[in-house]
């Protein structure tokens, strides 16, 4: 576990007044049973300023929530999958706009749905192909089959497409996806997906190397990322939380940390919402970013990635397919595998023209704010991710407190 020391907030221009409604607004959520536990991390300048534990991780055994509980942190794997395929961007491996066809030649004649479902399916070609960009901005045509909006989105989850299951692999995911068809076109909308399960398949092809192991060699070990993995090992377990959904009396348990399949490692390397990790490894990942990438991925990478890459500067609100609950939509772009603010005041948050953030589907989030140097990091474990308006309003009360 990385190690760090938590300096005085009013050194770092932050409010250690403020800082305290952000510690009693989290106690309101746990002591009323609306969450079990949480954690939550505020830094400035490259340095923490607060960081505070509360409640429990495991509300069953009665296990206190620590600083170095380990969490399901889902989406948030994205950011980093997204950085590992830029580095082999940065060697010359790939290109933004290559097609995904060159990598994947089962992709080559995607086609897109048009009605119907089975023996009546009628599809169209595809107007483009889909290049690189598509997969890291979510604008490939790829859906999720939890999603339960579509008829697509349904043939994913008979064909089980991206599921845990026991001998699933990338290649498996890909091959069955060869045989589906798109939702719309590449780059007609936004539409979060499986995109950045098949941005890990890539790092596969281009590096040579299994995913999870590239990860290990090239993000998380340089970056002292020890609790962060795919599954958590016996001698870990005792810090694993349980992860809990929303019941008719408050909250309920879904996932028993004692029993849970993150205790076995897996065969499928999910980029896309396969990691486990601790607030004190993924701010080793953000301050690396705020760093201008510092030892995984250089600056201009970086800036790049960072930027809108809808098309026409648009925003999610104008140009995504349906909503998804780890980002507001109006006022929110979306960069190579993070959101980016585009405008605050049409966003309706507290917040900087240029700040990437993402979260993840048990409502854990994180966000960088280059021009505040702010990083915030909030760890729980409930699902759905919307099931409150938990992240806006730590939003509110974090930037009350900068003071200079």
């Amino acid at each position: 576990m990385a190690t760090f020391e938590v300096l005085l907030p009013d050194y770092l221009g932050l409010d250690e007044g403020r800082l305290g409604y952000l510690d009693a607004h989290l106690r309101r959520y746990v002591d009323s049973g609306r969450l079990a536990g949480t954690v939550v991390l505020v830094s400035r300048r490259g340095e923490v300023g607060h960081l505070a534990a509360y409640g429990m991780a495991d509300r069953e055994r009665g296990v206190p929530m620590r600083e170095d509980t380990i969490f399901r942190i889902y989406s948030m794997t994205k950011p980093l999958t997204s950085i590992a395929l830029m580095q082999l961007y940065e060697r010359g491996l790939v290109q933004l706009d290559d097609p995904v066809e060159k990598f994947i030649p089962e992709w080559s004649n995607l086609r897109v749905y048009v009605m119907g479902k089975g023996p009546t399916l009628v599809t169209k070609p595809a107007a483009r192909p889909m290049t690189v960009r598509d997969l890291l901005t979510h604008q490939s045509g790829l859906t999720y089959g939890f999603l339960e909006r579509t008829n697509v989105d349904a043939m994913y989850r008979e064909r089980k497409v991206g599921a845990a299951e026991p001998n699933g692999t990338l290649r498996g995911m890909v091959e069955a996806l060869a045989e589906l068809p798109l939702e719309f076109s590449p780059g007609e909308h936004w539409n979060y997906s499986v995109s950045t399960d098949v941005c890990g398949y890539l790092v596969e092809v281009l590096s040579g190397e299994r995913f999870d192991r590239y990860l290990q060699r090239h993000v998380l070990e340089p970056l002292e990322m020890a609790d962060t993995g795919f599954w958590v090992p016996p001698e870990k377990q005792h810090r694993f939380a349980a992860c809990y959904g929303l019941g008719e009396n408050g909250i309920r348990l879904v996932d028993d940390p004692a029993e849970s399949a993150y205790l076995r490692e897996p065969t499928l390397f999910s980029g896309g919402g396969g990691l486990v990790s601790t607030v004190s490894d993924y701010f080793q990942f953000c301050r690396a970013l705020l760093n201008g990438g510092e030892g995984v991925i250089g600056r201009k990478t970086l800036e790049l990635m960072t930027r809108n890459h809808l098309p026409e500067g648009k925003d999610l609100a104008s140009h995504a397919l349906g909503r998804w609950a780890e980002t507001t939509f109006a006022g929110i772009g979306f960069g190579l595998g993070f959101s980016v603010t585009v405008d605050p005041a049409k966003a309706q948050i507290s917040g900087s023209p240029g700040e990437y953030s993402w979260g993840g589907a048990a409502s854990t989030t994180f966000w960088v704010d280059p021009a505040e140097e702010l990083i915030v990091i909030f760890m729980t474990q409930l699902m759905p991710s919307n099931a409150y308006n938990i992240r806006r309003e730590l939003r509110a009360i974090v930037y009350s407190a900068l003071t200079d």
